[in-house]
């Protein structure tokens, strides 16, 4: 059996095919892995790895959504893990803050405010990959002011 990278990377090892809310399991899988490592890394290194992991996002999820001959297949769960790692930028390492950026990229993701809707409409690996970019900029201006509020 051949191994596809593209579906491999797109659906993040196989989260998206999970039968209830895929892109809720592809931002929480970002999360988790993004505890393990933020202690490690630096935050221009994380921006590094959205920039590599948006653009081989582009081209993966292009590719599937023309082979699965459907708009932004839910399986394809990368763009959910770019933008939960958006809205994890500048953070330190902590539980609280970590769930606060994963509940407010979660909402906008789902709600889609202006103008998040309009690139959702867009087509091909851009349009799947650039409202969740967005959604994870929202999530991540809400969180640094309330944290610059609370601490």
């Amino acid at each position: 059996m051949k191994i596809k990278f593209t579906n491999w990377f797109s659906t993040v090892f196989k989260i998206g095919y999970l039968p209830i809310a895929p892109g809720t399991w592809g931002s929480l899988a970002a999360l988790l892995i993004w505890y393990i490592i933020i202690g490690y890394i630096s935050s221009i290194t994380l921006i590094v790895l959205i920039v590599i992991i948006f653009a081989l996002g582009v081209y993966t999820s292009s590719i599937n959504e023309i082979e699965l001959a459907k708009k932004d297949p839910s399986i394809i769960v990368i763009d959910e893990w770019v933008g939960q790692w958006i809205a994890l930028l500048f953070l330190q390492k902590s539980i609280f803050w970590g769930l606060a950026a994963f509940l407010l990229f979660r909402l906008f993701d789902i709600w889609k405010p202006y103008p998040i809707k309009n690139l959702d409409r867009m087509s091909g690996g851009w349009g799947i990959m650039l409202d969740d970019v967005l959604a994870g900029i929202y999530a991540l201006v809400i969180v640094s002011v309330l944290r610059a509020w609370i601490i």
